[in-house]
């Protein structure tokens, strides 16, 4: 029986596997994978966020030594980050880190989370909530799609 994995604040020690967790993730993909491997740039994970708190990371394993996922949240709140090892895909550790971000979001009275998805992550965040209300353009060229959680209700 697989447990959840445990929610914590990241800490500077945890870059190396938010670094491998991130590019893991990134290229699971198959319809990215190689426009970012065309642009290695876009596969670097600096931990923005990591010093000051912005960053939380799930844990698995005995005893709740490996990261399986992250999520960064940046002021307005925004969900800059949403990264699962993909071997944890399909787990609910996305879902269960975007409830912590959204329950922390509305104790510091926030009335909306908000997030630039990619398309094939619509889905999932149509499944916990979240409302696309517009397309934008991204760096790498693909759309992406801008969306909200209204934080005001009940919980994703």
């Amino acid at each position: 029986m697989t447990t959840s994995p445990a929610i914590r604040a990241a800490v500077v020690a945890d870059l190396p596997a938010l670094q491998r967790v991130f590019r893991a993730a990134s290229l699971s993909n198959a319809g990215e994978a190689p426009m970012l491997l065309a642009r290695p740039e876009f596969l670097v994970f600096a931990g923005d966020g990591i010093a000051d708190g912005r960053t939380l990371v799930a844990v698995a394993g005995a005893p709740q030594d490996r990261i399986v996922g992250f999520a960064t949240v940046t002021t307005g709140p925004e969900l800059e980050d949403l990264f699962v090892d993909p071997d944890w895909h399909r787990r609910g550790v996305a879902r269960q880190l975007v409830g912590r971000v959204a329950e922390t979001a509305r104790a510091q009275g926030h009335r909306r989370l908000w997030v630039t998805g990619n398309p094939h992550a619509l889905a999932f965040y149509l499944a916990v909530g979240f409302v696309q209300v517009d397309q934008v353009a991204t760096e790498l060229g693909v759309p992406g799609l801008r969306m909200s959680l209204d934080l005001t209700g009940g919980h994703p």
